[in-house]
């Protein structure tokens, strides 16, 4: 028995994508991120795109793939301590609904910011920078492996 534990999953990290809601709620803080910008006066449109992708890359890349372990009271022997919010989605196993959601959605916004900013090449050069670095973490063949010993610990 848990003691002291008000939820049933072992590890509630692992179910979170995968909740009512969740998905809408995302797709609508990127979009209130993306009026906030428009709404500075000394903001053009292409830059106001630039910056709602490279915030969202990096709010994502922080959320994901460097924070480790749970907030939660777990049971399990402190498996999950050494693992990234990325590597606990749905107990690790690939290609589920949230995994496709989580690694789609910024090739979306990708492919908007690319086209409202007219393919420029400086904007084009630092939105595909911001999305690479979001991207390769989310690859299989990345589960679980640290370069260069970052996060390793």
């Amino acid at each position: 028995m848990n003691v002291g534990v008000a939820h049933s999953e072992v590890n509630p990290n692992t179910r979170v994508m995968n909740s009512r809601g969740i998905w809408l709620a995302y797709v609508i803080s990127v979009g209130v991120l993306h009026v906030v910008l428009l709404s500075i006066p000394f903001f053009s449109v292409p830059v106001v795109w630039t910056l709602t992708n490279v915030i969202h890359n990096l709010v994502m890349y922080l959320l994901l793939h460097t924070v480790k372990g749970t907030p939660f009271e777990t049971p399990d022997q402190g498996k999950d301590r050494l693992l990234t919010h990325w590597e606990q989605i749905d107990y690790g196993t690939q290609c589920t609904s949230s995994r496709k959601f989580l690694s789609v959605s910024p090739v979306v916004l990708y492919l908007l910011t690319s086209f409202y900013t007219k393919y420029d090449p400086v904007h084009f050069v630092i939105n595909t920078a911001s999305l690479l670095s979001v991207l390769l973490p989310k690859l299989p063949q990345f589960h679980g492996v640290r370069v260069c010993g970052i996060n390793k610990y």
